[in-house]
């Protein structure tokens, strides 16, 4: 996990950052990842930082 510090408010969400998968859930796609800059360690399903 990378040592960076979140950031005080929450990333506004733009198109391209979500889909809702069959259950209904928001799954963040890589363009959400890379806009945030960092990986959280927490195994998302499209993080491009090679975590799982």
């Amino acid at each position: 996990m990378n040592s960076k510090k979140k950031p005080a408010e929450p990333m506004k969400l733009i198109p391209g950052d979500y889909y809702l998968n069959e259950k209904g859930l928001m799954v963040f796609t890589a363009q959400y990842h890379l806009r945030r800059g960092y990986c959280c360690g927490s195994g998302c399903k499209h993080c491009p930082y090679g975590e799982k």
